[in-house]
């Protein structure tokens, strides 16, 4: 799969040409005198070249048409979610696999650009990188992406013992796309028995999704789910502290679970958990265009023929983005992650860390790509939501 079509063979030259210069300008903006230590955060997974095209309507069967623009940039949930980090501010590590190939070497040449530390990828000489052909639909405002895994694929023998610890050397939290999943456990293992709290991205049914999750201490997913659904992880999953599903247009319900209340405490009031999220979106301002978070106070949250968990229900609103703005919505779920990750490690309460996820994803939104638009903490959009 190594040889692609000439032109874009050109483009992701020139790809890998444009990013080595940022690095360097990046490299001499750099202040080595700042003392202040940033968090550090570990991310393993799916990395990518995303070839992206944009079209003025999803073609037919045996149609021809022609795109309206085209870019060239690195992709991957791990790759998009732990570079959304590195411009926010943290100190981010990736763990991952790619080929020496030109697709590989311009994956590498990007993360670093945006301060990702990339000592801990393995480098295939044989074989391909991932890459991923992404057709953006201008009509619908809907992306489709048709993936080539790279091969070889990343075994647990690609890393030892030695690195695996290196790489978790003074990490403060943990990010699995749960991709590469065998020898992505075996890190999540070793994180696990340091005490490093651990978030997991449940988009999909992947293997390994089960065990991953035994291991977790958040989890985000953006399946279709209702929040009785949530109340049921949290009574099989009792190491995990909150659970967030993301339902795109129509923001993020999250339920966190109370640590600090006995669950005999009998002056808890006990509610639906479906009654209650209906509460809380008669509470939310539907004239409010900026994202916004409203939520429950500790509560025993009941599901029928599920049970009942102690916690807190919250609501988060996403930014209703005028529809000249919105240009593709690739890797806004890895966005929001990157958000996520961002505000776990600077300890920003739920009511804060919300609505500043779904702003950095509705940011990144208009712009193609998934990173082309990725903000940095001194976006000026993102002040009113850091407080």
């Amino acid at each position: 799969m190594r040889a692609i079509h000439s032109s874009t063979s050109t483009m992701l030259s020139t790809f890998i040409s444009s990013s080595s210069l940022f690095t360097t300008v990046r490299s001499n903006m750099l202040s080595p005198s700042n003392p202040i230590e940033t968090p550090v955060v570990l991310g393993f997974g799916g990395v990518s070249v995303d070839l992206l095209a944009t079209v003025a309507s999803f073609p037919n069967p045996d149609d021809k048409i022609r795109s309206t623009s085209m870019k060239v940039q690195g992709g991957g949930n791990a790759g998009n979610a732990l570079t959304c980090a590195a411009r926010l501010g943290l100190n981010a590590r990736l763990i991952s696999k790619v080929a020496n190939d030109v697709q590989g070497r311009g994956v590498l040449e990007e993360l670093r650009a945006d301060g990702v530390d990339v000592s801990f990828f393995v480098v295939s000489e044989e074989g391909n990188s991932p890459f991923t052909y992404v057709i953006v639909d201008n009509q619908t405002k809907t992306r489709t992406c048709i993936h080539t895994p790279g091969s070889p694929r990343m075994t647990p023998d690609d890393l030892t013992t030695s690195t695996v610890a290196s790489a978790l050397n003074g990490v403060q939290l943990a990010y699995f796309d749960v991709r590469l999943h065998e020898t992505a456990l075996v890190v999540a293992h070793e994180a696990n028995k340091r005490g490093i709290p651990i978030l997991i991205d449940a988009e999909k049914l992947r293997e390994g999704l089960d065990e991953f999750l035994n291991l977790s201490d958040y989890v985000w997913t953006k399946a279709p789910t209702v929040s009785s659904a949530l109340v049921s992880m949290l009574l099989r999953l009792p190491k995990v502290k909150f659970v967030i599903v993301t339902l795109g247009a129509d923001g993020c319900i999250m339920l966190e679970r109370s640590i600090t209340v006995p669950a005999d405490d009998a002056t808890i009031e006990e509610m639906d958990v479906d009654n209650l999220l209906k509460l809380l979106k008669q509470k939310i301002d539907c004239g409010q265009t900026a994202p916004t978070c409203v939520s429950s106070g500790i509560t025993r949250l009941q599901a029928k023929g599920v049970g009942s968990v102690c916690g807190r229900l919250f609501l988060g609103t996403a930014e209703k983005i005028p529809e000249p703005e919105l240009v593709d919505t690739t890797g806004a779920g890895d966005a929001f992650i990157g958000a996520i990750l961002y505000a776990i490690c600077t300890n920003r309460p739920p009511e804060q860390m919300l609505p500043f996820a779904a702003q950095v994803a509705a940011i990144s939104c208009r712009a193609l790509g998934a990173r082309t638009g990725l903000p940095r903490l001194s976006d000026p959009r993102l002040a009113p939501f850091l407080g």
